[in-house]
């Protein structure tokens, strides 16, 4: 509400003190960042620089956001012209590192997307469909900006870009709003905002799945999945896939908690939430169906497949292709340069089933399928996960981190080595080029969550706060400060104990789980809890 930008700026230039007391707030602001997001590692100075490096350039694009400035996380951040400011999934990677430090910054982008939510709904009725279809890269005012075409700059020419098929951006917002929800306990945000996203989400994706009363199954199809490199099948090209595993399960839970907002509905003053949603007493009992009975396909082995027909492809000749090209990441521009397509072939740009074991434990993932009617048996986990290991070819970013995540809990030595990798992505310019146009803030977030969530072992689950350590052997100790519930905690995590001392805070008092060791603790108190030894188990991820 100003008159135009210039104007304004130019008035706080007038009304600005000198330099002193300026150098003076950004010091002291910096330094209270700082305390809250600053992680330490004993492991040697150059991983803490990379980590804390990360960490600061995220706070350059984060750090202002209040829920009255309406700006969005763009993928590149503020460092960049790439992709030209539109807003990816690659929000999901950086959520965790705000809402475990600062909630409040995670709330003002998840209302950034709810002011776009109307837009959204615009976009799923247009599409025929019901609720909400949130777009691959959306535009300032949530409009789709996902371009029909990519250049090839291997040999000039424009290739079909497919990615507007890629729906699971949708659910991976309402999984956000969940997560947040779950860690701050802010029923004021999932009444007024969260729920309206969530609920709309669910609404595409049951409009979206089509009934097999052959096998009494829902079906999902014309999507793609985070992977990328199949848009379609050999024969039809663009076309989308059928029941992508990581679309269907994700969907599955996220009609299930949409379910569970109606139940927290019940018997609370939530008129204007049920003016908005017009709830269909129909729809509830619907989405609890759906979610019981989405297909998840299986190869004969027991893998679990990427999507339906993943495992008639053809093989690739990975070393031919990195004999002949070295750098392969990015196959999908090497392929339609020689008149092929990656549609062909079992390989993957990045985590895509595997993306599942990024953002549930195995105890919920497990849960979920049983809740599908499939078994997931622990020995299922490593056989997955060495599988889609070896026909990636790492196109992005956030494709080491994902890998470094869900090795974590089965080979700790592979695990830090992509966590390496994934530190040097920006630093080193390893995509060749793509680091001028803009650092990757979802990678950046994903390496400082990577220390908390996955190597500390925090989750925010079933309002308790639980810690499952896995520090890889090269990682002595990691400790990090993070807010709970409005109790903010510093967290001491090494090889043989973890330490939680709780600050004074006028906070409640919290629910913790170390281990399988349950306590409630409050303000002031200091928690140190001793780790069995224990080697590395295929049936933990």
């Amino acid at each position: 509400a100003v008159s135009t930008a210039a104007l304004d700026a130019a008035h706080r230039i007038r009304n600005a003190p000198c330099l002193a007391p300026l150098l003076d707030a950004h010091v002291t602001a910096w330094a209270r960042l700082w305390d809250r997001f600053g992680i330490r590692l004993d492991d040697g100075t150059t991983h803490r620089l990379a980590l804390n490096l990360h960490i600061f350039h995220v706070l350059q694009t984060v750090a202002a956001a209040d829920p009255d400035l309406d700006a969005g996380l763009p993928a590149r951040g503020l460092h960049g012209e790439a992709y030209r400011g539109h807003i990816f999934w690659d929000e999901l990677f950086v959520y965790p590192m705000l809402t475990l430090r600062r909630p409040e910054l995670t709330r003002a982008f998840l209302l950034y997307r709810y002011r776009r939510l109307r837009r959204a709904c615009a976009a799923a009725t247009a599409a025929g469909l019901d609720g909400a279809l949130f777009p691959w890269q959306s535009g300032s005012d949530g409009r789709d900006e996902t371009p029909a075409e990519l250049l090839n700059t291997r040999n000039g020419q424009w290739m079909p870009d497919n990615s507007r098929r890629q729906h699971h951006v949708g659910l991976a917002l309402a999984y956000s709003v969940w997560q947040y929800y779950q860690s701050t306990d802010d029923e004021r945000f999932l009444f007024d905002h969260g729920a309206d996203i969530v609920i709309q989400v669910a609404r595409l994706f049951a409009a979206l799945a089509t009934y097999d009363p052959a096998d009494d199954r829902f079906d999902i199809s014309g999507v793609m999945g985070p992977d990328e490199y199949h848009d379609g099948y050999p024969d039809t090209p663009g076309g989308g896939l059928r029941n992508n595993t990581y679309t269907n399960v994700l969907t599955a839970w996220v009609l299930a908690r949409a379910r569970d907002i109606v139940q927290l509905l019940d018997g609370r003053d939530c008129t204007p939430l049920r003016e908005r949603l017009r709830l269909r007493p129909e729809e509830p009992a619907r989405w609890d169906r759906i979610s019981r009975r989405l297909r998840v396909p299986f190869h004969r082995d027991g893998i679990i497949s990427q999507f339906e027909g993943y495992e008639d492809l053809a093989e690739f000749d990975w070393a031919a292709y990195r004999s002949e090209y070295g750098n392969i990441e990015r196959l999908d521009l090497i392929l339609q340069a020689e008149g092929d397509s990656t549609n062909r072939y079992k390989l993957s740009k990045q985590a895509d089933v595997l993306m599942l074991f990024y953002l549930f434990s195995a105890e919920e993932l497990r849960d979920i399928f049983e809740r599908l009617g499939y078994a997931l048996p622990p020995e299922l986990i490593p056989r997955t996960v060495a599988y889609y290991l070896a026909r990636t070819s790492h196109g992005s970013t956030l494709s080491r981190l994902a890998h470094a995540w869900v090795l974590a809990r089965t080979d700790r030595t592979a695990s830090w080595s992509l966590f390496e990798q994934a530190l040097a992505a920006d630093l080193a310019d390893t995509q060749g080029g793509t680091t001028r146009e803009g650092v990757h803030i979802g990678a950046m977030a994903g390496t400082a969550d990577m220390v908390l969530r996955c190597y500390g072992g925090l989750e925010t689950r079933r309002d308790t706060l639980r810690l499952h350590p896995v520090l890889p052997t090269e990682l002595h100790e990691a400790e990090f400060t993070i807010s709970y519930r409005g109790q903010p905690l510093t967290v001491t995590v090494t090889h043989t104990h973890v330490n939680l001392r709780l600050h004074a805070s006028r906070a409640a008092p919290i629910r913790v789980v170390v281990e399988d060791v349950e306590r409630t603790i409050g303000p002031g108190q200091t928690w140190r809890v001793p780790l069995t030894t224990r080697r590395p188990t295929p049936a933990l991820i």
